[in-house]
C-alpha cells in the first residue's frame, strides 16, 4: 500500500485518530487494502501524517478490536482475513466513522449517458458454460499458439526492437500496412494505396471515429433494421435523424434510403440475418450514393469465413468515386481481445481520422502491430483462415441438422457461411425468457430484439453462434434448447 494515499486534515472537527480509522476503512472498502495485506507500520504512518506514533497506535488497536485488523508479533498489523461486507456496512452506518461520499449530482453533469442505451450483453464467464452458442468468440483450440509465440519472440529481438518501442505519434507500422494491403485487401478485391489505409483498435474504434467526423446533429443517417446495435447507438450520440431501413433477401432496401447522407451497411454478410447483398442491389446502392452526394460505410466483418459460396468481392471493390468507406477487422480470425482493425478511405479522410485517433490513443500498440504483421507475412494467417473455414463449415452443418430436427422452419441456412444462425420463432415466443431458462441449463444464446429499432415487437428472434462451441456439444445443446422452448411456449 502506498503511504502517499494516506492523509489527515487538522482543521476537521473529527479527531486525528478517527480520521485515521476512517481512512483505512475507506481503503478496505475500495479494495486498496485487501485481506491479509499489511498496513504501514505505526512509525511510518506517524511520520507520513506528521502525528504522534501513539495516535496511530490507538487507531490501529481500535480497528483490531473491531475485527478489521490483526496484530502479528514482530510483523505489524494486517487486514483481517475475516473482514466481511456486513462489517463494512455497519462501519458506514456509524455516524462517528462514516466515510464521506461524493455530493456531485452526475445526472446534471453528464451530457450523454451511453450506459442507458440498449446493447448486446454477453456473460464474461461464457466459457464456463457447457453449451456456449455465443457469437464473436473464438475456439482457442483452433488457434496456432506456437506460431503466434514465435512471432512475438521475433518482435522482441534487437532487429525489431524499435518497431514497437518507439512512439510513432500518429503513424502506423509500415510492415502491417503493407501486409493489409497485399494479403488482406486483395482477398476482398480492394485495391488501396498506403495513404488510404489506417490501423485502428478494432472495427469499433474505426466506426466511432467516422461517426464523430461525419455526422452532425441534423445529418440524416441510414442503418439496417435489424442491424448492428453499436453503430445505431454511436449515431444516436451524434444525431436524432436516424432512419431504419428494412432488410430483405437481397440486403438493405436501397429504394427507402431517400435523401440520407450516410448509410451503414454489411453487404457481404448482413448483421445479424446473414443475408448477402445481391450484385444488382450493390450497384443500386452505389448509384444512390453518387446521385445524392452521400457516403457509404461498409463493415466487412467476418470476411474470412465465406465457405458456402464463391468469393464475393467487397462493395468497396466496385466503388469508383470514393463513396465507400471500408472497415475491416482481424478480431474474428485472430482473437477478439487483440483489437486490430483498419479503415480504407480516400487520403483526405484518412488524414483527419489519423488526427482524431492521435487525440484518443495516438496509435494502436506497436508490439501488437508488428506481431500481426509477421503473422500475416509468414502466411500463418492464411493457413488459419483455411482451418477456421473447414471447422466452421463442419459446425455449421452439425448445427443445421440439429436445427432441422428441432426448429424446422425457424431459420435459413446462411449462403455466405459465417459463424452464426439467425432464428425467427413464432410470434408468441419471448426470447428473453428463453435466454434466462436456457442459461439455467447451461445453454447460452443471444436474444435478437436488441438488433431491431423496435425491440418490443421483435422478441421472437434469437441468434446462435458456433465459433466457440465444440462439435460434440452442438447437438445436445440444441436438444436442451428445444426443451426450453417447449417450457417457454
Amino acid at each position: 500500500m502506498r503511504y502517499s494515499l494516506f492523509h489527515v486534515e487538522r482543521e476537521q472537527q473529527k479527531s486525528l485518530q478517527t480520521q485515521i480509522r476512517e481512512m483505512l476503512v475507506s481503503a478496505m472498502l475500495a479494495g486498496q487494502l485487501p485481506a491479509d495485506a499489511p498496513v504501514p507500520s505505526t512509525r511510518a504512518m506517524a511520520k507520513r501524517l506528521k502525528v504522534s506514533r501513539n495516535t496511530v497506535m490507538l487507531a490501529y488497536q481500535a480497528l483490531a478490536s473491531d475485527g478489521y485488523l490483526v496484530s502479528r508479533e514482530r510483523s505489524g498489523f494486517y487486514v483481517s482475513a475475516d473482514v466481511r461486507n456486513d462489517l463494512f456496512q455497519s462501519e458506514l452506518a456509524d455516524e462517528d466513522k462514516q466515510v464521506s461520499l461524493s455530493s456531485v449530482d452526475w445526472s446534471k453533469k453528464l451530457r450523454l449517458k451511453p450506459s442507458q442505451q440498449l446493447n448486446i450483453i454477453k456473460p464474461n464467464d461464457w466459457n464456463n458454460y457447457p453449451y456456449p452458442f455465443i457469437y464473436g468468440q473464438v475456439d482457442p483450440k483452433l488457434f496456432p499458439i506456437s506460431a503466434w509465440r514465435d512471432c512475438i519472440r521475433q518482435t522482441l529481438s534487437l532487429k525489431w526492437l524499435d518497431a514497437w518501442t518507439d512512439d510513432r505519434f500518429s503513424a502506423d507500422d509500415p510492415m502491417l500496412i503493407e501486409q493489409i494491403q497485399q494479403r488482406v485487401l486483395t482477398r476482398r478485391g480492394v485495391m488501396a494505396k498506403r495513404e488510404e489505409i489506417l490501423v485502428t483498435m478494432g472495427a469499433q474504434n474505426a466506426l466511432f471515429m467516422l461517426a464523430h467526423l461525419l455526422v452532425r446533429q441534423n445529418t440524416k443517417v441510414a442503418v439496417e433494421d435489424p442491424g448492428y446495435p453499436d453503430i445505431r447507438n454511436m449515431f444516436r450520440l451524434r444525431t436524432d435523424n436516424i432512419v431504419n431501413i428494412p432488410v430483405d433477401q437481397e440486403g438493405m432496401r436501397v429504394d427507402q434510403l431517400e435523401d440520407a447522407k450516410l448509410a451503414f451497411v454489411t453487404p457481404s454478410h448482413q448483421y445479424p440475418t446473414n443475408v448477402t447483398m445481391s450484385v444488382q442491389r450493390r450497384h443500386q446502392l452505389l448509384e444512390w450514393a453518387n446521385e445524392n452526394d452521400s457516403l457509404i460505410v461498409e463493415d466487412d466483418y467476418e470476411y474470412e469465413t465465406n465457405f458456402r459460396q464463391e468469393p464475393t468481392p467487397a462493395l468497396k471493390s466496385l466503388d469508383r468515386n470514393g463513396r465507400v468507406l471500408y472497415i475491416g477487422s482481424l478480431s474474428k480470425s485472430l482473437m477478439p481481445g487483440l483489437r486490430v482493425g483498419f479503415i480504407v478511405a480516400p487520403p483526405e479522410l484518412i488524414e483527419e481520422v489519423r488526427a482524431m485517433r492521435r487525440l484518443i490513443l495516438r496509435h494502436p500498440p506497436g508490439n501488437n502491430q508488428r506481431v500481426v504483421a509477421l503473422f500475416l507475412s509468414l502466411g500463418i494467417h492464411n493457413a488459419l483462415i483455411n482451418k477456421l473455414s473447414q471447422n466452421y463449415q463442419k459446425r455449421s452443418e452439425i448445427l443445421g441438422l440439429a436445427l432441422a430436427n428441432n426448429f424446422h422452419g425457424w431459420y435459413e441456412v446462411p449462403k455466405f457461411g459465417g459463424s452464426s444462425y439467425w432464428i425467427k420463432g413464432p410470434s408468441e415466443l419471448d426470447a428473453r425468457q428463453l435466454v434466462k431458462l436456457a442459461k439455467e441449463k447451461g445453454v447460452l444464446i443471444e436474444p435478437g430484439d436488441v438488433f431491431f429499432s423496435d425491440p418490443e415487437n421483435n422478441r421472437n428472434y434469437f441468434r446462435l453462434g458456433f465459433s466457440s462451441i465444440s462439435d460434440d456439444k452442438i447437438e445436445p445443446g440444441i436438444n436442451l434448447l428445444a426443451q426450453c422452448v417447449e417450457e417457454v411456449l
